[in-house]
């Protein structure tokens, strides 16, 4: 199972050195850390760093807004807020936050628990949009 924590305003892998700092002043120790880098030029726009702590592998990105530009499937890349990246996803079932200071799960969609629920395969935006932004999302 992979955790995956979206993080405002950060990159994972800043992220990732401050978990670290933290987990060495209690003596615990974080495995398999690695950052695989954006790389524009492969489409691949978004840094996620990861590890593996107590036997779960946790990856770490950043929250994104991304634009779409008409005649390509490679967005332009910002930071963003909860909202907009839960807006970006493919599914509303994948745009499900967990408050890890709440302990609750976050809707920000408004329908990806009952979508959950009731076994909805639904898109967040118009599916027009969605896929138009991103053909390979129907895959």
């Amino acid at each position: 199972m992979t955790l995956i924590l979206h993080l405002i305003n950060m990159l994972g892998s800043e992220f990732v050195d401050k978990v670290q700092e933290y987990l060495s002043s209690t003596g615990e120790v974080a495995q398999g850390l690695a950052v695989i880098p954006s790389n524009p030029e492969q489409s691949k726009h978004l840094e996620t760093a990861r590890m593996h702590l107590f036997d779960l592998w946790i990856d770490f990105v950043n929250l994104r807004c991304e634009d779409y530009s008409e005649n390509s499937r490679i967005p332009t890349m910002k930071f963003g807020t909860a909202e907009e990246d839960a807006y970006q996803r493919d599914l509303t079932i994948n745009s499900l936050f967990y408050n890890i200071n709440t302990n609750l799960v976050e809707d920000l969609t408004e329908s990806g628990l009952e979508d959950l629920k009731f076994g909805r395969i639904v898109t967040p935006l118009p599916p027009k949009a969605t896929f138009l932004d991103d053909p390979l999302r129907v895959l």
